[in-house]
């Protein structure tokens, strides 16, 4: 169905999950939510066909959902979610420094913001190394990737979302966790899934920052003057990690994950012929500049349509 259901690797994660190959592409029949948000969880500026179902994340957005006439919607969890399911946080993992994820744009629209400015509360804020993940669009800019490297920072990408079947990585997600899990702390100057990814994975989360803004920004179901009343305990330089984690597990459906059969099912995917179970954890893959070549500057890039938010 909708080629944003591959976005960030999520129909992989889920396909393994049930038991299938993660490294096809398994079409869904209805629209995934990917990422989270303060709507109905659907991309703003996607259009849907009516009838067909919408697959979110948890109870509070089908709520939403349902209150601007979406039908049907089924609760099923984030793909994340599934995969710590399936690559559990023991615990014990060396945990040192913060990961730091900047607000960032996409093709349509640029960030507004001082850098120099948020770098500074940075290294005001944060007593261990940090690293700061950029967006593929940001990090492709040397210049701004420069600035936060000066800064004594180590700077990487997490690689392509991709998009209209382009550019997918059913990875992207395995490589997210892998460099959560060696950082203490999370934090970012906007709640987004990151922050609430990082928690489940068993950061410290953190929201502080000149939250910048994009070109043209709407305010979208309240915008971020909303987010900053509705999850105030989210934000500030400390924040409880115990109300952090009911509140991400509640956001992210953590506690609603379905079974593989009722995926499949929802899915309309076959029965695997081996096995009815989710696959075995693999190794995560440690992959931290997806952009080995000398980067080009952001007007020279030409990706394929939907890889950026």
């Amino acid at each position: 169905m909708h080629h944003a259901n591959h976005y960030y690797g999520h129909s992989h994660v889920l396909a393994r999950y049930c038991g299938l190959d993660p490294d096809e592409v398994h079409e869904i029949r209805g629209y995934l939510q990917h990422g989270w948000n303060i709507g109905d969880g659907m991309a703003p500026d996607h259009e849907f066909t009516p009838g067909i179902p919408l697959f979110v994340w948890s109870e509070i957005t089908r709520r939403r959902a349902w209150s601007l006439g979406r039908r049907p919607v089924h609760v099923i969890g984030a793909p994340w979610a599934y995969l710590l399911a399936m690559d559990p946080i023991t615990g014990d993992e060396p945990r040192e420094g913060t990961i730091y994820y900047p607000f960032h744009g996409w093709e349509g629209q640029h960030i507004v913001g001082d850098h120099g400015r948020l770098i500074e509360e940075i290294r005001a804020t944060e007593d261990g190394p940090v690293t700061v993940c950029l967006y593929w669009q940001e990090y492709r800019s040397p210049r701004l990737r420069r600035r936060y490297e000066r800064a004594g920072f180590r700077v990487i990408c997490h690689g392509y979302r991709g998009g209209w079947y382009k550019d997918l990585d059913p990875r992207f997600l395995a490589r997210q966790l892998a460099e959560q899990r060696r950082h203490r702390r999370v934090a970012s100057n906007r709640l987004c899934s990151a922050i609430f990814y990082g928690i489940l994975a068993g950061c410290q989360p953190a929201v502080y920052g000149d939250p910048m803004r994009l070109e043209g920004e709407r305010s979208s179901f309240g915008g971020q003057s909303r987010i900053e009343r509705q999850w105030a305990p989210l934000h500030g330089r400390h924040v409880d990690p115990e109300l952090a984690r009911s509140i991400a597990v509640a956001e992210l459906g953590a506690d609603r994950l379905r079974s593989p059969a009722e995926l499949r099912r929802l899915f309309h995917w076959p029965t695997p012929a081996t096995a009815a179970s989710p696959a075995p954890a693999s190794a995560p893959v440690a992959v931290h500049t997806p952009f080995p070549s000398a980067p080009a500057a952001p007007h020279e890039v030409s990706p394929a349509k939907g890889m950026a938010r």
